[in-house]
């Protein structure tokens, strides 16, 4: 009985599993297509950011390189005031490139305005960290236990709770990128790091990296759902 029931609550899941994989795999294919599209000013990744810093007060913030691993690790980093590209991303002048780098830079202005939510989402990662590693053991061992104990049942509500703060920085992370990347376009824009058809191509790959965001909120609202239906029928 208890199978059945199982099987049956991954009907909750499987919907957002299949969107981040329709996600991904469009920002994979639209990065991949305009990284063999050079930027028409010819500036690579590093160039672009390092312009659109300047005009937006950031001089002092430095750009270092990712050795290795993915092209699309890229961050800024607020407690070093620092950009770090990967290695393609700050060498290259396709427009994913420079598209990319200059939404880690679209960060760096949100840190230097005190943009709410910004500061916001880093001031719960602490407590982000600790609450995803809290919620699964808690939730699956007081499922276990909940139908032989009180205090499973307990358990089962502190790790919902806890995932429940996973969820909200899902949620908080959503204006924060989106914010970015508005920045990012109206840069490349206004300064003129790009024409109009490398403007269509940036919005492109920067609007295909956002909604990976929101395939992780839906993965996680999912998750949280399907935690909940288990629960239901367990009773």
């Amino acid at each position: 009985m208890y199978y059945g029931y199982y099987d049956y609550s991954w009907f909750v899941l499987i919907p957002a599993i299949i969107f981040t994989m329709i996600c991904q795999a469009r920002i994979n294919n639209a990065y991949r297509t305009y990284a063999q599209v050079p930027c028409s000013t010819g500036v690579t990744g590093a160039e672009a950011a390092r312009a659109m810093m300047d005009a937006n007060g950031l001089r002092g913030v430095a750009i270092n390189v990712i050795n290795g691993g993915n092209s699309l690790v890229n961050y800024y980093d607020p407690k070093t005031k620092s950009l770090n590209l990967s290695r393609e991303v700050y060498s290259s002048s396709s427009v994913s490139s420079v598209c990319i780098a200059c939404h880690e830079v679209g960060h760096a202005i949100q840190d230097a305005t005190h943009y709410a939510p910004l500061a916001l989402r880093n001031g719960i990662v602490p407590v982000v960290n600790l609450t995803q590693m809290m919620s699964w053991p808690l939730i699956f061992f007081g499922l276990i236990m909940s139908t032989a104990s009180p205090y499973g049942s307990l358990m089962f509500l502190i790790g919902v709770i806890c995932f429940l703060f996973v969820i909200f920085f899902h949620l908080i992370t959503l204006p924060v990128e989106f914010n970015a990347s508005n920045r990012a376009l109206a840069n490349l824009r206004e300064l003129h790091l790009v024409n109009e058809e490398d403007y269509v191509g940036s919005r492109t790959v920067l609007k295909a990296a956002a909604m990976t965001y929101v395939a992780a909120l839906a993965t996680a609202i999912a998750s949280l759902l399907r935690v909940l239906v288990l629960a239901r029928r367990s009773r």
